[in-house]
């Protein structure tokens, strides 16, 4: 009566979990002697018993997608980064050091320390191994300023809104330079601190009421208002 895969490893819908005298529970379905998963989501295994935990508020990483990430550690050849994510993301200092590295004698924590954010892409990526990220292109790297806000990934959508119209009015309201990280954390950096909430304020509106019709027209009023406030 074997199982697939270990516990808390992620599966996705149709995945095969089980095949034996197993329960189907959240989140999967038994067909014949086999339980399949119905959700993108983490496996547990409870006595006879197979479930998913879904991931709503978790990132699904893509080969491609642009992601803002925390440093969590610093190795001898590179960083490795929470992007919000069942896996931890892996950059490496030859990604970052234009120079020859040498591990032995370069202090990574010079370029890059534990809490340091970072935008990067994901240049690879399969569920057998840790998401590879890059820093080389225009506008990636390390965060030095700017204001944080994190949504839930699967709401980011809403924030760029039909062909980009939401997220290019937000940006022309309150003008500010605004990186939509895939991974559900978005970096906001204005002119001053008020323009930088005002953005901010406006998209936890977004995330409040993705659900609604008419959101591109009632957050450009909100906006609009708050600007008349502070005048």
């Amino acid at each position: 009566m074997p199982t697939f895969f270990e516990r808390r490893q992620l599966v996705t819908p149709g995945d095969l979990l089980a095949e034996g005298d197993y329960v189907a529970g959240e989140n999967t379905y038994k067909e014949d002697s086999r339980v399949y998963a119905t959700r993108i989501g983490l496996v547990d295994y409870e006595d006879k018993k197979v479930s998913v935990v879904a991931l709503r508020a978790f990132y699904i990483p893509r080969v491609g997608d642009t992601v803002i990430g925390t440093v969590v550690e610093v190795g001898f050849s590179g960083w490795t980064v929470d992007i919000n994510s069942p896996y931890l993301a892996l950059l490496k200092a030859s990604d970052v050091l234009s120079r020859p590295f040498k591990p032995q004698k370069n202090d990574l924590t010079e370029v890059l320390d534990v809490g340091d954010l970072v935008v990067a892409k994901i240049v690879s990526y399969d569920r057998t191994h840790n998401p590879q990220l890059s820093v080389n292109e225009p506008g990636l790297g390390k965060i030095t300023r700017g204001q944080i806000v994190r949504v839930t990934p699967t709401k980011i959508p809403r924030v760029i809104g039909k062909k980009g119209s939401m997220i290019s009015m937000i940006k022309q309201e309150t003008e500010c330079h605004i990186i939509l990280g895939h991974n559900g954390v978005i970096l906001i950096t204005g002119k001053s601190i008020e323009d930088e909430e005002l953005a901010m304020m406006a998209i936890h509106k977004i995330e409040e009421e993705s659900h609604t019709t008419g959101l591109t027209d009632r957050i450009s009023q909100l906006i609009k208002k708050e600007k008349e406030k502070g005048r």
